[in-house]
């Protein structure tokens, strides 16, 4: 079973898709902000990441980078979840090292084909 880390701010959020992703047979870790994120990658060591653009002490983009920057984590895969127009996809992939980026208002078949093609 792959296990996905899912960092998001909103418990509305984060209740509703770690619900659909255990639906699909996943096994689902959460944290509600990026510092706490980047300590569950540590403890337990997720297949997949999703994080949330914009949270508190660390947002998405400088958690990515770090995953990234660190030789034990550069290879799992990290996808964005954002609530904003996203137009620099490429200037973000090759800056920070994200694997994808999903608007919050795409359907949620989006996201979970993303998770599966990047999970293997």
């Amino acid at each position: 079973m792959k296990k996905i880390l899912i960092v998001e701010d909103e418990p509305d959020i984060l209740e509703t898709i770690k619900y659909r992703f255990e639906a699909e047979g996943y096994e689902v870790i959460t944290a509600e902000d990026g510092q706490a994120g980047l300590t569950m990658v540590k403890s337990e060591g997720p297949d997949l990441v999703i994080l949330d653009e914009m949270m508190p002490k660390l947002n998405g983009y400088k958690m990515c980078a770090l995953l990234k920057a660190d030789a034990r984590f550069k290879s799992v895969p990290v996808i964005i979840y954002t609530a904003r127009l996203v137009t620099d996809e490429e200037d973000l992939k090759k800056n920070i090292g994200m694997d994808a980026i999903i608007c919050k208002t795409a359907d949620f078949s989006e996201l979970l084909s993303k998770v599966r093609q990047l999970s293997g």
